[in-house]
């Protein structure tokens, strides 16, 4: 396991699968992006699951507000073990995607797989009627969504805002 503190006590910390593919794109962006927020980042990568409950207490010891973990397949294999991880070290955490968060994670924002798995069966029909896949348009996601657990929340200690609880296209108790 690879730890990066970088900042303060009160960082976001950013949970990484060193092997994923994107891995490298991903701490730029978020070293970029907490750099133009003027946000302290602790950045711990793991390479494998057994790494994450270490990877997880290597946060709280960072003293992080919250731990944003990264799109990826491993991730979602193991997201009950980081939402229990998460809730046992006292860290609110933030996802891409809403399994997560049935799973235990605090909040999510992104794209709606089900939405974007729904919008994939047009392009299994047109190409079953015989439309060529190299002609069809690529299709950006239109659909994203706020998913909110209040339970988790509870948990932790916090109080969701009125105007976030409004914003959230699902909020789970």
């Amino acid at each position: 396991m690879g730890v990066e503190l970088v900042g303060l006590p009160g960082s976001a910390g950013l949970l990484v699968n060193a092997r994923a593919p994107g891995a490298a794109a991903q701490r730029r962006g978020a070293k970029s992006a907490a750099a133009a927020l003027g946000i302290d980042l602790a950045l711990v990568e793991v390479n494998s699951a057994e790494e994450i409950d270490a990877a997880l207490h290597a946060l709280a010891q960072a003293r992080v507000t919250i731990v944003v973990v990264t799109g990826d397949a491993m991730f979602v294999n193991e997201r009950g073990r980081i939402a229990a991880g998460a809730l046992s070290a006292g860290l609110p955490t933030m996802f891409g995607i809403r399994e997560h968060v049935e799973a235990g994670g605090l909040m999510s924002y992104g794209v709606s797989l089900r939405d974007n798995f729904r919008r994939a069966a047009s392009y299994v029909d047109k190409i079953l009627q015989g439309r060529t896949p190299a002609n069809l348009p690529v299709e950006l996601p239109t659909r994203f969504e706020m998913v909110l657990n209040l339970k988790t929340a509870a948990a932790l200690g916090l109080t969701i805002p009125p105007t976030l609880l409004a914003r959230a296209d699902e909020v789970i108790e």
